[in-house]
């Protein structure tokens, strides 16, 4: 069973994770000799020497040595170049990216805080805007404060980003706002597959992800000027084309010069080893750009790493630097105390609110479901589940088989949901890529997937991700998670109006599409509704004990008919 409970979170500054940070030196790498990550095999010591490419001369100079055996492989891009036959291990980040350009386009990996290569990219922070800068920067976010990517944006050296979401970076937000950087949205999904295409070769493919909506049109500006109130560059509108009747949208494949990664495990010859939810992105990226370079949490011999427990093949990888740089949490949340409350305080009136939700949500989680959880009042329901419901919790970055909070001695920076929170992980879970993720979900193998919205209409439109003008913090996943709607059932769990009063089922949708004529019920907390996606129309079915249904009539801005069969909503 998959019980979650409500827990305490630290929402302010990143977590720095006491004792991630290694020592090295350019002569020897020793592994960790302990790991909570006994699934995979014990390390052993390092005892050799592990070899160091040479920084005595410029990184350029070096890769297009022909001494040694090696061979440097000719391409038509500046910058970092392939090399054959000479040692992949670098000195430090610093050395690994001196020959980092202008103008590149840069892959980096990560979820929220969790699995970025903070290492290579203090490196890069380093250089300064007048050594590398006009980066386009490909990543799922932004990082958060001065970590991740949000450190290259805050140091002017990334002038474009292509990105899901920006989470709680309300600088980036900001600038992006006032037309200061280039952001182009893409759903979390498609720029997975994006990124996979790349590097499998095929220069582009047909998806459902963003049909219907700004995605498909162009719609959604990639530069503001004026202080955001013209727009100096439009989105790119998506060719569209009809297969078995259903139409689909069509994505380029997305490369990049260089992509910089985090792993916990490395060998000299570059087979990768990730933990957890640390491997969304990041065997994409090393697959989709001309150059790889790896921070290693752990650089051992050769054969350390069994072949079955390879994540990412030495193939794609070209460097390795020491990863130095501390892990961060974004959201550390854990197990409440005893009393219910994690500090003890009865619960607020929009906690109860929540909850009753929460409740309801539960009951369209039957047994043996897989089912996907959106951020906020859909994380609740599984805390509703009754003893042993089996049922298996999907989560967009990379886990299925999600479990409860951890307790102060679980938390992991490297497991996290898709709000970025601190969890643990079930007996017989699984953990995966970004690309493997999402396939799961287009493909229409997860049974239920439940959503929060701004706006419902009495069609089953979605609009959960953008307030033009006001609210740009992008759509991550959740306009791959409504992708198949005939298969995966859709639930918007919802608060009944918005935080000024204005109803959020709507006759029709006035903010941009997540997806349109998708939810097939919406559960809020006074009522319940059941949406006629093919004729169009609400009916309601529950309402909440002590709400009236004239209560539901005049906080709806929406026509609908009340089920001659009305439950109370339990």
């Amino acid at each position: 069973m998959i019980v979650t409970s409500s827990a305490r979170s630290s929402r302010g500054a990143l977590l720095r994770v006491a004792g991630s940070r290694r020592a090295f030196t350019a002569a020897t790498a020793t592994a960790r000799t302990t790991t909570p990550f006994q699934a995979l095999g014990s390390l052993r010591p390092t005892k050799r020497p592990l070899a160091i490419a040479s920084t005595t001369s410029s990184p350029i100079r070096a890769l297009s040595s022909q001494t040694a055996g090696g061979r440097a492989r000719a391409d038509s891009a500046i910058g970092p170049q392939v090399s054959r036959g000479t040692s992949k291990l670098y000195k430090d980040a610093d050395a690994a990216i001196a020959d980092l350009t202008s103008g590149s386009t840069l892959l980096s990996a990560g979820f929220g805080v969790c699995g970025v290569p903070e290492t290579l990219i203090e490196a890069i922070a380093r250089r300064g805007k007048d050594s590398v800068h006009s980066l386009t920067a490909v990543s799922n976010n932004a990082g958060a404060g001065d970590y991740g990517l949000a450190l290259l944006a805050k140091s002017g050296q990334v002038s474009r980003m292509i990105l899901s979401y920006l989470g709680s970076n309300k600088q980036l937000e900001k600038e992006y706002l006032a037309g200061n950087i280039a952001i182009e949205l893409c759903p979390q999904g498609s720029i997975a597959e994006r990124l996979r295409a790349a590097g499998a070769g095929i220069p582009a493919f047909y998806t459902p992800t963003g049909v219907n909506t700004l995605v498909q049109k162009g719609g959604i500006p990639v530069r503001l000027g004026s202080g955001g109130k013209e727009t100096l560059e439009p989105g790119t509108p998506r060719e569209s084309r009809d297969f078995d009747g259903r139409t689909y949208v069509m994505e380029r494949a997305l490369k990049g010069d260089v992509a910089i990664l985090r792993a916990w495990k490395v060998d000299e010859a570059g087979n990768c080893q990730f933990r957890y939810t640390t491997k969304t992105f990041a065997p994409l990226m090393a697959k989709a750009a001309r150059v790889t370079i790896v921070e290693a949490e752990n650089i051992v011999p050769v054969g350390d790493i069994h072949p079955d427990h390879v994540h990412l093949p030495s193939i794609f990888v070209d460097r390795i630097v020491p990863a130095t740089a501390e892990k961060a949490i974004e959201v550390r949340k854990v197990k409440p105390s005893s009393n219910g409350d994690a500090n003890g305080a009865p619960p607020k009136k929009s906690e109860i609110r929540r909850n009753r939700i929460a409740k309801r949500a539960a009951k369209e989680l039957k047994p043996g479901f897989y089912v996907n959880l959106g951020v906020g009042i859909p994380t609740l329901a599984p805390s509703y589940l009754e003893p042993n419901s089996n049922v298996w919790i999907q989560s967009e970055n990379g886990i299925l088989g999600m479990g409860a909070y951890p307790t102060e001695e679980e938390v992991d920076p490297d497991l996290i949901n898709a709000g970025k929170e601190t969890v643990t992980l079930v007996p017989g879970a699984a953990t995966f890529d970004s690309s493997e993720s999402f396939g799961m979900i287009r493909g229409g193998h997860v049974d239920v997937s439940i959503l929060g919205a701004l706006q419902v209409s009495a069609t089953g439109d979605l609009a959960n991700y953008m307030i033009p003008g006001k609210t740009f913090k992008g759509m991550g996943g959740a306009i791959d998670l409504v992708s198949n709607p005939d298969v995966t059932k859709i639930v918007v769990a919802t608060e009944h109006v918005a935080k000024d009063g204005s109803a959020k089922v709507v006759q029709d949708c006035k903010l941009p599409l997540t997806g349109a004529k998708v939810v097939s019920t919406i559960i809020t907390d006074l009522c319940v509704f059941q949406v006629d996606r093919t004729n169009g129309g609400l009916e309601l079915t529950e309402v909440a004990p002590g709400v009236s249904v004239d209560e539901v009539k005049q906080k709806t801005d929406a026509t609908f008919t009340v089920s001659p069969n009305l439950k109370s909503m339990e």
